[in-house]
């Protein structure tokens, strides 16, 4: 997994609610396991007028002008601001893989759904919890006529949007950490690949009969 890097990035303003993760990447597109390859689908139902298939060229489909990922202020926006419950229904990781393809590496909402959040973490995406007056604060600076931009601290534990004081946010101990050094599950577990490798050196010596 990638390093979670401090960086300065463009925010672009979801407002809605209830965000869920068949919205994010609809189920159509659940056959590959591949991690890469979503990003032109994410929020496909909303993002085009058309329906979209897997394996299909994004490229020339008619675009809603009305879905705030098609408005040319938030082109290029790495930071995604949205509503309360982000990420509910069912629990696919398609979803933050949807998220980081198409380059978002922090999202900003008042409360998400708990598998989504933690399956952010484990794909380089820090979700951070704001209550809802500054989310509603950030929605006022991102819909003016030229994009926000927020610079993110991941070890200070701060958000410093343009001209504007930082913000900061509470974060686990062990997420920030896994996240800094860019440590998913296995890469957690290939920590203790040494003592791993003496366990099972161990067990062949003791018991060669269940490796034969």
């Amino acid at each position: 997994m990638e390093k979670f890097a401090d960086f300065t990035g463009k925010v672009c303003p979801l407002d809605r609610a209830n965000v869920d993760t068949d919205a994010i990447i609809p189920k159509q597109f659940l056959k590959s396991i591949e991690r890469t390859g979503f990003g032109p689908n994410l929020f496909d139902e909303w993002r085009y007028l058309d329906r979209g298939e897997p394996g299909q060229d994004c490229t020339h489909r008619p675009l809603n002008p009305d879905f705030v990922l098609n408005d040319a202020r938030y082109a290029g926006a790495s930071i995604l601001l949205t509503r309360e419950n982000f990420g509910c229904g069912s629990s696919r990781e398609h979803a933050p893989w949807a998220l980081l393809d198409y380059g978002f590496r922090v999202i900003l909402a008042p409360s998400y759904a708990d598998i989504f959040f933690n399956n952010c973490f484990k794909n380089g995406i820090l979700p951070i919890v704001l209550d809802s007056a500054r989310i509603d604060g950030l929605f006022s600076q991102a819909t003016g006529p030229q994009a926000l931009e927020i610079e993110v601290d991941l070890l200070a534990q701060t958000l410093t949007p343009t001209g504007s004081k930082p913000i900061p946010f509470d974060m686990d101990p062990f997420h920030k950490e896994c996240l800094h050094k860019g440590l998913d599950d296995i890469g957690l577990t290939l920590q203790h690949v040494d003592t791993i490798r003496a366990y099972e050196a161990r067990r062949k010596a003791e018991a060669p009969w269940l490796f034969a």
